[in-house]
Formats: structure tokens, sequence, C-alpha cells
């Protein structure tokens, strides 16, 4: 997407069949930016007012199994395709947009703790504008941890940016993507930090619990909505609706100040079969080879993924 915060969730095999089986809703409802019920912007707690990093937390004995990713509300199982679609605006434009996440068979260690490694393209109107690669993993209280990201970003087809960053290097951190058991009125939490001249500062809470909603790939009930902003951002949020067992099943927006407004739905979902999971694999190992020769000071001190 426009922004590398908008990593989307996976889905476990068994949620995803019971997704395809479920009925769709009328298309133009679920493309709506938010559903009527979060239209208002909830009252931040006191506490969520704090700048602490959740990476405070951050500890390689906390990683038994950090390749497992069963979290609720964000399971990650390699070999899961997850497409999404939508739209955003782009200056005075409103343009069509489609993100397709892979939850890769490879894993990577950061800081000591091996995370799995996911692929990620956005396209607008048609046209890959970024294509990337994300590193989650799971602690063992069964929160999932984002430990960085590779970004390319395309201009009329050309390598016109990449702007990565990964825990422990340059003086980034990880953070939280998402906690074990998230709550209504917990203080908000660090999602990642990175200093100038990437300024990842992105910040997350708890929005709406048990909420209803529907997507072309299906209807869920006791959906989780989360508000995510970036800080120094007043009155500009994006939405992300989590169902139980199946993970982000739509994205909206919040606040006066979007700019984008972008507005997704899952339309797919689908486990790879092995040969595809390997041809994911390679174009997933062509890109890191792009990483350690773009990103020298960052990409390049890190382990290859395997």
């Amino acid at each position: 997407m426009r922004t590398s915060r908008r990593c989307l969730a996976a889905v476990q095999t068994a949620a995803m069949m019971s997704v395809l089986a479920l009925s769709a809703c009328d298309s133009q409802k679920a493309t709506s930016s938010a559903d009527t019920r979060t239209t208002k912007t909830p009252t931040t707690p006191a506490a969520a007012k704090t700048t602490h990093l959740s990476a405070d937390d951050f500890a390689t004995q906390r990683f038994d199994r950090s390749t497992v990713i069963d979290n609720e509300w964000l399971p990650m199982r390699p070999g899961t395709r997850l497409v999404y679609e939508g739209a955003a605006t782009e200056g005075s434009d409103r343009i069509a947009r489609k993100i397709i996440f892979i939850v890769t068979d490879l894993t990577k260690v950061i800081s000591g703790v091996r995370a799995v490694v996911v692929w990620e393209r956005d396209f607008n109107d048609g046209e890959l504008i970024e294509s990337e690669l994300a590193f989650f993993t799971q602690d063992n209280d069964g929160n999932v941890w984002h430990l960085g990201q590779y970004p390319e970003e395309y201009e009329d087809g050309k390598l016109d940016a990449a702007p990565a960053w990964i825990h422990g290097l340059a003086g980034a951190r990880a953070g939280i993507t998402m906690k074990k058991e998230p709550k209504l009125g917990a203080p908000d939490y660090a999602q990642g930090y990175a200093p100038p001249p990437i300024n990842w500062v992105d910040r997350a809470r708890v929005y709406k619990q048990g909420e209803r909603t529907c997507v072309r790939a299906g209807c869920y009930e006791n959906v989780l909505v989360t508000e995510e902003f970036e800080t120094g951002k007043p009155n500009a949020s994006q939405l992300k609706y989590y169902a139980p067992g199946v993970g982000t099943v739509r994205v909206g927006w919040l606040g006066s100040a979007e700019d984008e407004k972008e507005v997704l739905e899952l339309v797919e979902a689908v486990q790879l079969s092995p040969a595809e999971v390997a041809q994911v694999r390679k174009n997933a190992l062509a890109l890191e080879k792009n990483a350690y020769r773009v990103s020298k000071d960052v990409y390049a001190r890190t382990a290859p993924s395997e």
C-alpha cells in the first residue's frame, strides 16, 4: 500500500475455507470507509498519551516458538494468500487499489529471534507501486510483533525508494502488531519505531469490539476494530477489522485529516499449492537479493532468509 504500516493479516486454512463458504454482502456496502457504528472519534484515554515503545519488552528469551503465529486475531500460516481490493484517494483522483499478501515459507533471524517472512504487493489501477518483505513473530504470551520491513516503491515501473527498517539497526525497534488479548480502553501501543529519515512512528489502539461486518469474502461476527495512527498526525487514522480465527477482513479510515481515505475488503483467501509456494519463495528471495544491494546500511547487515 501507500505506507508500509498497512501490512495486512493472514488467515489459517480452516478459517479460510469457512470464509469462502459464507455469502457475500452488497459490494457497495463493502467499500464504505467504515461501518456507521464507527464514525465518531473515540475519547482517547489519558494513558494513551504515553510515548513509550512496546519494544521495551522485546527480549529473545520471550520467543520460544517464534514462527508459530496462531494469535486469534492475526494468524499467519505459510502458503496463505490473501487478496484485498478497494480504492484510495491520490491527489484529486479516486484510484483502484489491490493488495496481494502472502505468508511465505521463509524465515529470517533478526536480533536473535526467528521471524516469518511475508511478501506483499500493492497495485494502483493495475500498476505495481510497491513490493515488500515484512517480518513477524509471536512471543510466548501470544502477542504478534513486527520486526521490520524492506519495501521497494516504484514510480513508472522504476525503483524510486526503499525505506527499510529492521529492529536493532540504525535506531529502529520492533513493535506489537496485535496483542494476545486486545481490550477497549487500554493504552495505545507502538507498532515499531524507526528514526528519521524513515520516521516510522505508528501506534494502535482498540477502537471497537463485538462488531459485525460484511465483505465480498463473507460476513463476520464478534469483529475487533483497531485504530492505527501516526504520531504527530491528528485526525487521520486507519481502521482495521479483524475476524476471530481469520485476521484482517476490512480496512477503513477515520478523521477529517485522512488524505488517502483507503478502503479495502477481503475478496480472496486461498492456500497455495507446494509448487506455488516454491515460486513465492523464489520471488521473495529475488526481492531480498535486491535488498542486499540497495539497502547497504540496513538490510545488508542482516542474515539471509532461509
